[in-house]
């Protein structure tokens, strides 16, 4: 009888304990998603404007060019991923590369839904952040970006094409995985289901991955292309042979898929 009383009193203790811990993750996640770095982008090549109070930078490319927007991942900070971005400028491609707040020395705080709506913002936005007139709409997001890149698709029909690199299914999938809750099912947790914006979507996705991305992984990106897919969406898999999650850039399996989706949206 004792030993069934103090088993019954471990098992409580446990699952307190368990309580607890989930109850801590739901608080504290936020901070795993959104570790933002705090370098400003000062790059002169590229001008700082603002679509309401959201922070946008802006290449003006060739009248009636593609014009690409681009979604950064959780670093938020845009000079990490100035090589993504010059090399479409280079190009002659339009550029609005959106800010994250809290990143890169902006002001405020991200979270799942300030971001998606900043995301919405910036494409109604488009017309008064270029002065030329533009081609194609291209919306590219990497890794955390891919979401709101999917979600900015989804709510808007000036979209015409959607480039994802490292993307996810449900970021709470890598967070049930990561912190063993079941985030997905937690209420507060904010949990990036990018599955939800598939059917929405109705113009033709690119999606990019690494067969070694060990932060995302490659089963991610494929369980997205599967949904894409059943839905009778236009989606391409490109599978990027020995990359991981932050080594995608400059790779010709990479960027010549990339560079033929843009190019084939202005046909």
């Amino acid at each position: 009888m004792r030993a069934a009383r103090a088993l019954a009193l471990v098992g409580v203790l446990g699952f307190a304990a368990y309580a607890l811990y989930a109850a801590a993750m739901v608080v504290l996640h936020p901070r795993y998603i959104y570790p933002f770095g705090q370098d400003r982008f000062d790059n002169p090549r590229y001008a700082q404007r603002a679509v309401g109070d959201v922070p946008v930078y802006v290449f003006d490319g060739d009248a009636d060019a593609p014009v690409i927007v681009y979604f950064m991942g959780n670093l938020g900070a845009l000079g990490g991923f100035t090589a993504m971005l010059d090399h479409h400028a280079e190009k002659g491609r339009s550029v609005v590369a959106m800010g994250y707040r809290g990143g890169g020395g902006l002001p405020g705080q991200s979270s799942e839904f300030s971001l998606k709506a900043d995301a919405r913002r910036v494409i109604a936005g488009l017309g008064d952040l270029l002065p030329n007139s533009f081609g194609p709409v291209i919306v590219q997001g990497y890794s955390l970006g891919t979401g709101l890149a999917m979600h900015a698709a989804a709510h808007s029909d000036r979209v015409d094409g959607v480039i994802l690199a490292a993307p996810y299914a449900q970021m709470c999938d890598l967070m049930t995985v990561a912190g063993r809750v079941p985030a997905c099912y937690l209420p507060g947790v904010q949990k990036w289901q990018t599955l939800k914006d598939v059917p929405q979507v109705r113009s033709p996705v690119l999606i990019l991955h690494g067969d070694r991305d060990d932060l995302v992984p490659y089963a991610q990106g494929l369980k997205l292309a599967e949904a894409l897919q059943a839905a009778g969406k236009t989606v391409d898999f490109v599978t990027v042979v020995g990359a991981g999650h932050v080594d995608l850039f400059g790779r010709p399996d990479y960027m010549q898929p990339l560079d033929t989706f843009i190019e084939a949206a202005r046909d």
